[in-house]
């Protein structure tokens, strides 16, 4: 009985980095103490498995994670709304760490307005930032309070609403040791020397090349899970020749490590495999959801499922029919002419983000693990 409960604490500790890799003691408490209760073993299981460092504090605790797929944008930071970064955020998230890593122990939201309107407009940066519209100013926020989210910043005093309508300012205290353990790269980003974004991302992520046969089977499993732990399907038709002959050999002990570790349930199909997660709370996409875009959602689903393929069109006109017919349990305004754009386009950025569909300019194609949201026939009992 001690021993299952040993178990079920680390498998619950190591959920709670999984799905946030940074852990506070004013956020996460409870989580904390689990992680801190067992980071031996912890560090162990996720050194051999993926590579990933794990560090702990009695106040924090921060598992560098590293994406499978640095090119994937489907997963985006996402505001208190749950809309997504654009491109101005991320460059103000930047810039405010900069700031930050330079700042006094507390830092007011507008002093760090200041700083980071001044470091935007360094001319290398080519990026066109003021303080001038509400928008500018809403993102700059946004950014905020993302960093609080993370805690990064504890505010003090002041409320972000105040200062967005310009009646009040906004006191932070600034936590170094999260500010610290933000960054993931397995080098110092002022050793990198590439010019070209892509170029540089490949700099800061590269990992040392294995030389013998143990640590180039290291290396494979070590990719191979953290691409189960991250993206929803893998398919065996993405990975390249070495991950597919490794899988082929190693599949079982890989996924019951998984399994045993974590919680996560392996679905095995010809096509690849997904490791579900019953309680499903290890995902930032979740299907299906309730509420409008839910509803859309699912219903494409079903009839790329039962379609295969269909164009961008085709599709446009089916989200203006079940637009009609749900009109009065969806929200307002979806019978609109122009709201199945928007409709369409969430429900095709969650699906490709599940790695359900791939979309082209001119349609969208169904991918294999999107074969479990069909409808099956109606049965009629006695019949």
């Amino acid at each position: 009985m001690i021993q299952d409960e040993e178990q079920a604490q680390r498998r619950a500790a190591l959920r709670a980095l999984l799905a946030r890799p940074l852990l506070t003691a004013e956020r996460d408490p409870e989580a904390l103490v689990l992680v801190r209760r067992h980071v031996s073993e912890l560090r162990d299981w996720l050194s051999r498995e993926t590579g990933w460092r794990l560090m702990v504090d009695s106040s924090s605790a921060r598992l560098f994670k590293t994406v499978p797929d640095t090119r994937d944008a489907t997963h985006p930071a996402r505001g208190k709304a749950g809309e997504p970064y654009g491109r101005r955020r991320y460059v103000l998230i930047c810039l405010a760490l900069a700031t930050l890593e330079r700042a006094d122990a507390q830092v007011t939201l507008g002093r760090l307005a200041e700083e980071v309107l001044s470091a935007a407009a360094e001319p290398e940066l080519d990026f066109d930032f003021t303080l001038d519209s509400r928008a500018e100013r809403a993102d700059l926020v946004a950014v905020v309070r993302t960093l609080l989210d993370w805690g990064v910043l504890r505010r003090v005093a002041g409320d972000e609403d105040a200062y967005l309508s310009a009646t009040g300012d906004v006191l932070y205290d600034v936590r170094r040791p999260v500010l610290a353990a933000l960054l993931t790269g397995t080098r110092g980003p002022s050793t990198i020397t590439a010019v070209p974004f892509e170029d540089r991302l490949a700099e800061l992520t590269t990992e040392p090349v294995a030389d013998t046969d143990d640590l180039r089977n290291q290396a494979l499993r070590r990719r191979l899970t953290r691409k189960l732990l991250e993206d929803p399907v893998i398919y065996f038709a993405d990975l390249d020749e070495a991950e597919r002959a490794y899988l082929a050999s190693q599949r079982h002990a890989i996924v019951r490590r998984l399994e045993e570790a974590t919680g996560l349930v392996a679905e095995v199909r010809a096509e690849g495999i997904a490791m579900v997660d019953p309680d499903d709370e290890l995902t930032d996409v979740r299907m299906p959801e309730q509420r409008t875009d839910g509803h859309v959602t699912l219903l494409v689903a079903e009839q790329l499922a039962m379609y295969g393929e269909l164009t961008m069109e085709d599709l446009k006109s089916f989200v203006r029919r079940a637009a009609r017919e749900h009109a009065s349990f969806w929200r307002k305004g979806v019978t609109e002419p122009g709201a199945e754009d928007g409709l369409l386009s969430g429900a095709l950025a969650k699906l490709t983000a599940l790695r359900l569909v791939r979309v082209t300019d001119e349609a969208a194609v169904g991918l294999p693990a999107i074969a479990r949201y069909a409808l099956d026939e109606p049965v009629i009992k006695g019949q």
